[in-house]
Formats: structure tokens, C-alpha cells, sequence
């Protein structure tokens, strides 16, 4: 990478920086402002300083000079000093008020655009980077924030008027600090323009170990199940030495610089001294005492101009990766969700419950192949509707275009007579209550998670939660636990099993008393007696509420009024489970590998009211 290639890096970058900072609010900067008020009050007293000691050198090297008069200029400094004390600590606390402020807002920020992102968005980051950019880069940006307000202001403010201060007190000395300065600069440009492509890697690293730490405890059953513990360790090791190298890389090359700005400081002050035995040496008598008293002041405004760019060089090097940060934390709060808020709010009451699919294609971003394929049917309010197909033929994809985690590449799916892509967002998902193929559940208690959300336009009554899990057939085991409906679920549901997690899931979608009910392979996890009661129990309760249930089981869905049958993302035949055993091939191939001939014959003859099949018993 060129250097003008660097350069512009750093610009880009820097506009990254300037338009992060943009959401900072009117009261913030007005503590900014209030920030380089201390500042300058700081400044002064620091510059103070050297005043009073050159006339306490003066008065030293005067004959006759009052002792009053030296204590009166050191209990000056002493007050100067202390002055810069309390404005550095005021400096430091409205500083971190304001970044603490800022960066909580940013995490705020990315966590409502996330919300808002449909698995498109979710997919193109990833979940591992999602979270270090709303953790981890939000801190780099506080820290730099944080370092602008006290030394960006400071520096400056302090080098250029200890400038102003020594400027015409020695030409050589004036020349000494300026080499020296020039020495550093040089420096720092030079080891920032090897570090910054290091800095950008950085955050992709780290991005890149949480994924892998996250897969690692995540799959740990798996892991150990399959004695993979040693190649699950390589490949966080591979991760790990990676962002390992690129961070020592860095910190070696920034090592550099202060070694080297202390012995280029160490070096001005030797000259300046050097200097000035040379110019009172060859100084008349009554010139040598001010030329002694200029060398003293100017050493020490030469080593506040010093310390000043030190200041300014440590602001920077933590600059190149909070200009990654930002840059990451930009694109979270830049990127325009792709499932766009529709206007209706109200739709036909004598269609509630309908849904209607009109020639739906959908393909997946960055996905060579269709996944749906010229999907067309229709479900009235009350009738249960089946999915059902190989792994892969699309089930999942198909009930997912619903509630819209994906909008539809061609077709137009349609709920109440209306497209789903002209609701409002709140609309849509208040008519639907979905239990999806993986059961979700939060940290806190069974109640809590069956009365989940905020727009369930009701209070949560114990009554209505018991009524909910008794329907999903969860009660027996809820009142076992310690608690009761109040015992303590785990994040993820962890201290509960798959099924009880299946039964909780379905619970917290009757609760919600929704015109359609969509179940994503919802009952896999149940025996099959618990199975067929709670489909029972469900079909009693909501007798005028749409049900979608996709599944591999036949037992689940033979009851249905309607079953798609889908092979390779395309509708191959509609019908009831009679009708497709005997004209679907497809159909009929699913269901001879889970029941026997004589099961089937048996039930092509029954009614609805049937019997259980032998394969459906407790």
C-alpha cells in the first residue's frame, strides 16, 4: 500500500470519525464547550508556572532580595499548581459525563436499527460482529472521545501558547525545539502509516474470535460428543494467534515512540542548557543573570510544547482503530432495513383470518437458485393448513415470507385481502402468533415468557397464562417446578427440556389469541400422545383461528383440512391426507417410511374421528 494510499485512509477514516460524533446532543456540546473553558483556565495556570519561577531565579541571583518575596512567588505556583489540579479534574468529569452519555446512545442506536433488520441484514453481518460493534467498538470510540475532550483541546491550546511565550527568547534555542519537533513528527507519521492496515484488521479479528468462541460453547455437547475438543482448539488457536500477532505488531511498532520522544526530549533540554552555557558565557555581566533566567523559563516551556505533542501522538495512535470502530458502528446505523413499514392498520373484518398465496417465488440474496417456486393456495379463517416435504423443499422458507422475515423475490402473499408488504409492521405481527422451528425462550420466569411482549393490548392475568400452558399441555410439568409459574427459566431455556421448551413456546402463541397461528415443526420435540392431545385441545380452542403447521411427521398434520405438499421449493400436489395418499407420489413415499401398509389401509377408510394409530400410542 502506498503511502498517498495511507493517507487517504486516514482521511476516509477521519470522516468516519466526524460523522459518528455528529450524533452528539445540544446540551453534550454545550458541555464541550464548557470542557474547553477549563481547558484554557487549565492551560493558563500551567503556563504560570514558569513566570514565577523566573523571577524566584531572578530574586536567588539578585543581592539584597527579600526571602517574602521569594515564599510570596512560590505560594503563587503553589496556587497555579493547585488551579490546574481542580480544572484537569473538572476536565476529566464533564468528560466522561458526556462520553458515558455518547456511547450509550450508540449502543441504543445499533440495538434499535438491529431490531429493525430483517435476516437479510442480520445475515450480512453476522450476529458475532453485531455484537462487537454495539461492545467492543463502542468502547474504542468512548475511549478516543474521551481522549480528544481532555488532550485534543489541551495540546494545542498548551503548545502553541507556550510558543508564544518563548517566541524572540533565543534564536538557537527556538531552532533547537523546532529540529526536535520535526524529529518527532517525522516519527510518528512513519510508524502510523504501518500500523493503520493493522488497526483496520483488528476489528475483523476480534469479530472473528467471537464467532469462533461463540460456535466453541455453543456446540460444547457436540464437541465433546464427538471427541472434537482438539480440532475446536486448533481452530481458536488459529484465531487467537491471529488477532494475537496483528495486536503485538501494533504494540511493538507504538513502542517505538515513546523510548525515542523521551530521549529526543531528554536531548532538547541538553541543548537548550548547552546553548545557554554557551550565550552567558559570552554574555556581559549584566546581561548573563536574565540570559540564566531566560534558559530556566524556556527549558520548561520547551519541555510543555514536548509534552504537549506527546499528548497529541498518544490521541492519535489509539485514532486508527477507533476510525475502524466507527466506520463498523456507521454501517450498523446507516443500512436501511430492507423489510420497508407499510401503512395499513385496518383490513376487511369478513376476510379475518385469510391468506392467500398468488404465484410466489422467493430466492435468497446471493443465492443462485430460486428457493420457491410459483407457490399458489389459499386458507380460509378456521381451516388448519399443512406443510409438509423433504428435508430442503422449502417449508420453512415458505411460512417465513409471512410475517415477513423475508419478503417475497415475485408473487404477492396476501392476509385479510391485503399484501403483507402494505401493513404497518405492528399491524401484521399482532394478527399472527409464531412459534418457530428452534423454541426461543428469554431469561426470566414461565409467566413471563408466556405473556412475551409488549403489544399484547391486555394485562397479564394468572388465570389467562394457566389457560395458555394447560392448552400447549405444559401444565403437568410447570406446577413440578420449584415456583410454579414463577420458577426461573434460563436464557435460551437451558435448565428445561426440548420438549417442555416446544410445549412453553406454543404456550406463549395461544396466549397471544392471534387470527393465525403459524407452528414451524413446532411439535417434533413431543411424544406422540402429547402430540395428538395438544392438536385436540388446540383445534377446540381456536375454531375460528387460521392454523399453519409445517412438519416432518405425518401423524401431526393428517388431521388437516389441507395439506401442500411441497418437493424442491414447488407446490406437487394440495389436498386432504386421503385424496394425497392416493395421487401424491411424493406424499405417499413420506408416509410408507414412517408407517406400515396396514396402518395406512387402516386409516384410508376412518373418519376424523378416528382412533389413534399403533405409532401414535403412549
Amino acid at each position: 500500500m502506498s503511502m498517498a494510499t495511507k493517507y487517504d485512509l486516514i482521511w476516509k477514516q477521519g470522516n468516519n470519525v466526524k460523522g459518528i460524533y455528529k450524533n452528539l446532543r445540544p446540551n453534550e456540546m454545550a458541555l464541550v464547550g464548557v470542557i474547553l473553558l477549563f481547558v484554557v483556565i487549565q492551560v493558563w495556570f500551567t503556563l504560570k508556572l514558569p513566570e514565577y519561577m523566573f523571577a524566584i531565579t531572578q530574586l536567588v541571583q539578585t543581592p539584597g532580595s527579600s526571602m517574602s518575596e521569594i515564599w510570596k512567588n512560590g505560594g503563587y505556583m503553589i496556587a497555579c499548581a493547585i488551579g490546574g489540579l481542580l480544572a484537569a479534574v473538572a476536565v476529566s468529569y464533564v468528560a466522561s459525563r458526556v462520553t458515558a452519555a455518547f456511547s450509550q446512545r450508540l449502543r441504543s442506536m445499533q440495538f434499535n436499527k438491529v431490531d429493525s433488520f430483517s435476516m437479510n441484514e442480520i445475515n450480512k453481518f453476522s450476529i458475532a460482529s453485531l455484537v462487537t460493534r454495539s461492545t467492543n467498538d463502542v468502547t474504542q470510540v468512548q475511549i478516543t472521545l474521551t481522549m480528544a475532550l481532555q488532550t485534543v483541546t489541551l495540546a494545542p491550546t498548551l503548545a502553541i501558547w507556550a510558543a508564544l511565550k518563548i517566541w524572540g527568547k533565543g534564536f538557537e534555542w527556538t531552532l533547537a525545539t523546532g529540529i526536535s519537533l520535526a524529529c518527532i513528527i517525522l516519527l510518528f507519521i512513519l510508524v502510523l502509516a504501518f500500523v493503520i492496515p493493522k488497526f483496520r484488521m483488528m476489528q475483523t479479528l476480534t469479530d472473528n474470535i467471537n464467532k469462533v468462541t461463540r460456535e466453541g460453547l455453543i456446540g460444547l455437547p457436540v464437541i465433546r460428543a464427538y471427541n472434537a475438543e482438539k480440532y475446536q482448539e486448533v481452530k481458536f488457536d488459529k484465531a487467537n494467534e491471529e488477532l494475537t500477532g496483528t495486536m503485538l505488531y501494533t504494540a511493538h511498532a507504538m513502542a517505538i515512540l515513546m523510548p525515542v520522544i523521551s530521549f529526543i526530549m531528554n536531548g532538547l533540554l541538553i541543548a537548550i542548557y548547552w546553548i545557554g552555557a554557551v550565550v552567558i558565557s559570552n554574555a556581559k555581566p549584566d546581561e548573563a543573570l536574565t540570559d540564566f533566567s531566560n534558559m530556566v523559563v524556556f527549558s520548561s516551556y520547551a519541555a510543555q510544547i514536548v509534552i504537549a505533542i506527546m499528548m497529541t501522538m498518544s490521541f492519535f495512535t489509539m485514532m486508527p482503530r477507533a476510525q475502524v470502530a466507527a466506520r463498523r458502528i456507521n454501517e450498523v446505523i446507516n443500512t436501511e432495513p430492507s423489510i420497508k413499514d407499510g401503512i395499513v392498520t385496518e383490513a376487511d373484518p369478513n376476510l379475518k383470518g385469510m391468506i392467500e398465496f398468488r404465484n410466489v417465488c422467493f430466492k435468497y440474496p446471493s443465492a443462485a437458485d430460486y428457493a420457491l417456486h410459483d407457490v399458489s393456495f389459499s386458507v380460509k379463517q378456521g381451516e388448519t393448513i399443512a406443510i409438509i416435504g423433504s428435508t430442503g423443499s422449502g417449508k420453512s422458507t415458505l411460512i417465513n415470507l409471512i410475517p415477513r422475515f423475508y419478503d417475497a423475490t415475485e408473487g404477492q402473499i396476501l392476509i385479510d385481502g391485503v399484501d403483507v408488504r402494505e401493513y404497518k409492521l405492528e399491524t401484521l405481527y399482532d394478527k399472527i402468533g409464531y412459534t418457530p422451528q428452534r423454541s426461543v425462550l428469554f431469561s426470566g420466569t414461565v409467566a413471563s415468557n408466556i405473556a412475551f411482549g409488549e403489544n399484547i393490548n391486555r394485562e397479564a392475568t394468572e388465570d389467562d397464562i394457566k389457560e395458555a400452558i394447560r392448552i400447549a399441555q405444559g401444565q403437568e410439568f410447570i406446577e413440578k417446578m420449584e415456583g410454579g409459574y414463577e420458577a426461573e427459566i434460563s436464557r435460551g431455556g437451558i435448565n428445561i427440556s426440548g420438549g417442555q421448551k416446544q410445549c412453553l413456546s406454543i404456550a406463549r402463541a395461544v396466549y397471544k389469541r392471534p387470527e393465525i397461528y403459524i407452528f414451524d415443526d413446532s411439535f417434533s420435540a413431543l411424544d406422540y400422545k402429547t402430540d395428538r392431545t395438544l392438536r385436540m385441545t388446540l383445534k377446540r380452542h381456536t375454531q375460528n383461528v387460521t392454523s399453519i403447521i409445517v412438519a416432518q411427521r405425518i401423524s401431526t398434520i393428517m388431521d388437516a383440512d389441507k395439506i401442500v405438499v411441497l418437493d424442491e421449493g414447488r407446490v406437487a400436489e394440495i389436498g386432504s391426507h386421503k385424496d394425497l395418499l392416493r395421487s401424491c407420489s411424493v406424499y405417499k413415499e413420506i408416509a410408507i417410511s414412517q408407517f406400515s401398509e396396514d396402518e395406512l389401509a387402516a386409516y384410508v377408510g376412518m373418519n376424523h374421528d378416528r382412533k389413534p394409530l399403533p405409532s401414535e400410542a403412549p
